[in-house]
């Protein structure tokens, strides 16, 4: 298959890394000393499944010069997906698809305002990755996992063509669930609990799951989202919480979110995505997530001075 990877970071760039190294036609979007560093010497990937560098690899900054694709894995920032869907539109013909794997719940419905339906797909991902330096990744903790599915009957050749290139693909393991929906969302309960327990207390995963207080907020976390997704109709399933516990604790201590490493670090964070997300659809849902709208109003002074946004009134 072609496949672009618009935003080669941790996430797009193991996944557009793996697919290369299976066979598939992968072009990287990206920019900066990144981009440079790709050209130069490849994309090199460190990982418990492996190790892999690309070379020789396409990559540009440019989505037009990839041309038509067959399909597109949009892997920024959940903040970036409307941008990012204006630029792939060059990429994007009669028969692409565009795969989503940011970590909220409305990438998707972003895609499809821009680009119309017909190609966007649900889908989420597993994996702890991040950008290492220029041209490196770093793969650790969490054994890679793509998870798609459809949203119109007329997209599931090309679903499965999809899935099927990411299951071959060295360590990476694909599937398109029954449900598609619960599936995004059991995925959302883990890891927006993890990143706002885990930014407000700067402290990593094995500090905040033993530390009796700590654990009572996250569980507390994990039930106003799980109301949430099942005020909206989604068909959690009724240990969706358990399951996300057991993947806490199964997590390496070091372990960090994403959005809590943006906000130690000072750079605009998934915040609203994420905590705000479960604010913002709990409110339509008339659901009370009072946890999430304290750590939602906690961090959103630092967030919006990382945006350039914080001057008073």
């Amino acid at each position: 298959m072609k496949v672009a990877i618009m935003g080669s970071g941790g996430v797009g760039g193991y996944f557009g890394a793996r697919l290369a190294q299976g066979g598939e036609e992968v072009t990287f979007i990206a920019r900066g000393e990144h981009l440079a560093a790709i050209r130069q010497h490849g994309l090199a990937v460190s990982s418990i499944e492996g190790d892999v560098t690309v070379e020789p690899i396409r990559a540009t900054d440019d989505p037009a010069e990839a041309g038509i694709v067959d399909a597109v894995i949009v892997a920024v920032k959940a903040w970036q997906v409307r941008e990012a869907a204006e630029a792939i539109r060059p990429m994007v013909g009669p028969r692409t698809l565009v795969l989503p794997l940011e970590n909220g719940v409305e990438a998707a419905g972003v895609l499809a305002e821009v680009l119309g339906e017909a190609p966007v797909l649900d889908g989420l991902c597993g994996i702890l990755a991040w950008r290492e330096g220029p041209g490196r990744i770093r793969h650790a903790g969490v054994s890679p996992f793509v998870r798609l599915g459809t949203r119109h009957p007329e997209q599931g050749e090309c679903a499965r063509r999809l899935r099927d290139a990411l299951d071959r693909a060295p360590g990476v393991s694909a599937e398109m669930p029954d449900d598609i929906q619960a599936a995004v969302w059991s995925k959302f309960l883990f890891i927006c609990a993890m990143s706002g327990i885990g930014a407000i207390t700067r402290a990593p995963i094995g500090v905040t799951r033993t530390l009796p207080e700590t654990r009572s907020l996250t569980e507390r976390l994990l039930a106003e989202i799980e109301a949430v997704a099942r005020a909206r109709g989604v068909a959690l399933p009724e240990d969706a919480v358990t399951r996300a516990l057991r993947f806490i604790d199964a997590l390496p201590a070091e372990s960090t979110a994403s959005m809590q490493r943006d906000i130690m670090a000072g750079r605009p964070s998934e915040l609203d995505a994420q905590n705000g997300a479960v604010v913002r659809l709990g409110r339509e849902a008339g659901v009370p997530t009072p946890i999430n709208e304290m750590i939602h109003a906690a961090l959103l002074p630092q967030e919006r001075a990382a945006r350039g946004d914080d001057a008073p009134g």
